[in-house]
């Protein structure tokens, strides 16, 4: 993943909020690099991260997959079908195609990591912008790792490989080695 935002979409009235959703569902945007992982992988850890055959109990929580063009919504057919036809169910997860994608509020974006003080003083340091960390890669990929995606040493690999100022990946690796 190169970002992620979470926010709000499929819905028909402009600027939702979260105290003000109205028709919309809460979601989760992805940027990802297609020569590293394929949307069809996506869409399979997607499959593989709720139950796809559980009724929803509101719009706002519903499972959901917003395609964006005809070949998404292939992808996301035949995998719909196949993990239907494994399940020998219903698959209830809605295939929608995208409409227009609202950010959370800035308290939403990156929610492990705000947990984190000492984490969040170096992001502040690096960014002091709340779009430009929402959008920040290393955030979204120290979000991920603070939800138990991925080892430590995958972790550093990648920090370092970020284009970090000078120390900064060092300092964030010094805080969450502590941490786990």
């Amino acid at each position: 993943m190169i970002r992620t935002r979470v926010g709000y979409t499929g819905g028909t009235i402009a600027d939702p909020t979260y105290t003000r959703l109205y028709d919309h569902s809460e979601a989760i945007q992805i940027d990802y690099d297609p020569a590293l992982i394929s949307y069809e992988k996506l869409v399979e850890i997607f499959w593989e991260s709720h139950d796809p055959a559980s009724q929803p109990w509101s719009k706002q929580y519903r499972a959901a997959l917003f395609y964006h063009d005809e070949e998404q919504k292939g992808i996301a057919l035949e995998t719909r079908d196949r993990l239907a036809a494994k399940l020998k169910g219903k698959v209830r997860t809605e295939l929608l195609p995208a409409s227009e994608f609202y950010r959370a509020e800035d308290y939403h974006q990156k929610y492990r990591l705000r947990s984190h003080r000492a984490l969040m003083a170096v992001f502040n340091d690096l960014y002091g912008d709340s779009a430009a960390f929402t959008d920040s890669t290393a955030a979204a990929r120290l979000n991920g790792y603070l939800g138990s995606h991925g080892t430590l040493p995958d972790l550093e690999g990648e920090l370092k490989n970020l284009d970090l100022p000078d120390g900064a990946d060092e300092k964030l690796m010094a805080i969450v080695s502590g941490k786990r």
